[in-house]
């Protein structure tokens, strides 16, 4: 597995996250009556390029996780790896392109729907 390169503009971003969860986490501590979600936080990664590129980078992930990927292409979902830290769950996922293709078709016609409610009706 061959290391990648570490880009300047996704150390600030990663910089800024991790200093955005610990302020989060001192203002939760310091502030109790601040209610929490009784079942945690996810935090998703979404691996980009292509579908190899993808894969890859959630198998590199998971060798970092020391966690094994759930692999649901064939039946129409998606390659993840997922581990827990507490409540915190983080997961890398990889959507494959004919999925991502199905999904975009779907929502193309989101236009042509509107929800309707009994209030609308009457």
């Amino acid at each position: 597995m061959t290391a990648q390169p570490i880009v300047p503009g996704d150390l600030f971003a990663r910089h800024q996250t991790i200093k955005g969860l610990r302020a989060l986490a001192d203002f939760l501590e310091n502030n109790p009556g601040v209610p929490v979600n009784t079942y945690g936080w996810d935090l998703s990664y979404h691996a980009r390029g292509t579908d190899e590129h993808q894969a890859a980078e959630v198998d590199r992930i998971a060798a970092l996780l020391d966690a094994v990927p759930v692999d649901e292409r064939n039946d129409g979902g998606h390659y993840t790896v997922t581990k827990t830290f507490g409540r915190i769950t983080y997961t890398a996922v990889h959507v494959p392109s004919r999925r991502m293709a199905a999904h975009n078709a779907l929502m193309s016609y989101a236009d042509v729907f509107h929800a309707t409610t009994d209030q609308d009706a009457a």
